[in-house]
């Protein structure tokens, strides 16, 4: 059932590895391409939810589920 770009391989970068809330008060910035790296798509799992982010033709980036 999962589809999966094999473009889409995990990019290094600040996020490897860090799976705890910061806490620090401020928020975290990271970067579309951080996120995205090469890929137009990026799955997001999130309470046993698979969410799709998309970096759309016109420089958009969309969220659905």
């Amino acid at each position: 059932m999962e589809k999966r770009n094999r473009c889409c391989e995990p990019v290094p970068g600040p996020l490897e590895g860090q799976r705890t809330h910061s806490s620090h008060p401020e928020k975290r910035r990271v970067s579309s391409a951080d996120l995205l790296g090469t890929c137009r798509e990026l799955l997001i799992e999130h309470l046993d939810e698979v969410y799709v982010l998309r970096h759309t033709s016109k420089g958009k980036l969309i969220l659905t589920k």
